[in-house]
């Protein structure tokens, strides 16, 4: 049976806070609180965003899984707490409130365009559409962040590293330089949208306010790329194994994300295959390749749903959020009349945030990946099976007499 990392969320927008499980790391793994903090703290950055992250200050606080600072092998969950909860005790109570009217329990009856609200509604089969909003809003992406920390300390003692860039804020796009910067995240998260193109970042930043100014919103894209990987993750034998996949879904799966490219993407389509596939030669230097090297990486690190050694590089496309403080034309789901959308807290852009829950996911599926091609219930084990597959790759590249 294969060996998997997994994990799971739960939590609210505005409940007592978000909780992360996370399964399948190793034994003997050092990790500290700092190390998830760092993550949270990065995903609060970026300007465009609300008023809410003045008042949630997310640390993580480790509730199981880890002992004198290594983890045991077995289920790690994380607490993030939400300062807010003190405002809405009430309307978020576990407990019935009797006599409470629909102000004092904030009950949403104007769905908003381009959110969960009025399908989950009519899944769940709730009249309020705040038993939807709070579970689908972005504050989810706390506790996958949390989660993503602890599969990144994994990945960095493997010798991986991931970091991300955004590339595009509504109608401004940045060109990043011609070789990304060995500490991409040293340097994204200096820019105000983390942005690697100065020019562009206070073009974005312009953009960011006067979007706020008219009362709405901006998406954009960012890149996460994963440096370091070993040839051989994922597979091309099955649907479910092939690592492109796996990624794409991944990314899809963040809130208000509408498109993902690996590699060239899109552009592959509009090219001669001689202008699109990567040529390969041999370069015993290249260990983590096994003995190869591709002239260039349009393939994005992936060849059959199997990394080849050459950075991973991933695009994810965001739209803007829903909530418009000059709300939308809905519909009043007690009368069937026309009426404006619900006014709820909101970012004007979070495109900078979103590329560090991407980080996460991509964290997450490659840790997966890797324990799934490695086994091992220990760092150490891992850690081995990882140098002995290296060696036998390299020795099967050597030339034959």
């Amino acid at each position: 049976m294969l060996q998997h990392v997994r994990f799971t969320t739960a939590g609210e927008s505005h409940g007592k806070g978000a909780l992360a499980i996370v399964e399948g790391i190793p034994a003997g793994l050092p990790i500290s609180p700092a190390d998830i903090a760092a993550d949270l703290a990065r995903r609060q950055l970026g300007y465009g965003r609300g008023g809410r992250m003045e008042i949630e200050k997310d640390t993580g606080e480790i509730l199981s899984g880890v002992r004198l600072g290594e983890t045991l092998g077995s289920p790690i969950a994380i607490w993030i707490p939400n300062r807010d909860h003190a405002n809405w005790a009430t309307s978020m109570s576990v407990y019935p409130q009797p006599g409470a009217d629909d102000e004092s329990l904030r009950r949403v009856y104007l769905p908003r365009p381009g959110h969960a609200d009025l399908v989950g509604m009519l899944k769940y089969d709730r009249a309020d559409a705040r038993d939807i909003l709070e579970r689908s809003s972005a504050r989810e992406t706390s506790a996958r962040v949390a989660a993503g920390a602890v599969a990144r300390r994994l990945l960095s003692e493997l010798g991986v590293s991931i970091g991300s860039h955004v590339t595009r804020i509504g109608a401004e796009h940045g060109e990043p330089p011609a070789e990304r910067p060995a500490d991409l995240n040293a340097l994204s998260d200096s820019s105000r949208v983390r942005c690697l193109d100065a020019e562009a970042e206070a073009r974005m930043v312009g953009a960011i306010a006067a979007a706020g100014e008219a009362g709405d919103t901006l998406g954009g894209e960012f890149e996460v790329v994963a440096t370091g990987l070993p040839v051989g993750l994922g597979s091309h034998v099955s649907w479910d194994r092939r690592l492109d996949g796996r990624l794409a879904g991944a990314m899809m799966s963040i809130q208000a994300m509408k498109g993902v490219e690996i590699g060239l993407g899109f552009e592959a389509s509009r090219r001669r295959g001689s202008e699109v596939h990567d040529e390969i030669a041999a370069d015993s230097v290249q260990s983590r390749a096994g003995g190869f090297r591709r002239a260039r990486n349009h393939a994005g690190g992936l060849e059959g749903g199997t990394t080849t050694g050459e950075p991973l590089v991933i695009r994810v496309a965001m739209k803007p959020l829903s909530s418009l403080t000059r709300p939308l034309a809905s519909v009043d789901v007690r009368t069937g009349e026309a009426a404006a959308a619900v006014r709820e807290r909101s970012d004007v852009c979070a495109v900078p945030a979103a590329a560090v829950v991407g980080e996460a996911m991509l964290a997450l599926v490659l840790a997966d990946a890797m324990v799934e091609k490695l086994g091992g219930d220990s760092l150490a084990e891992i850690r081995a099976n990882l140098e002995g597959f290296l060696r036998r790759t390299i020795d099967r590249a050597r030339p034959r007499a």
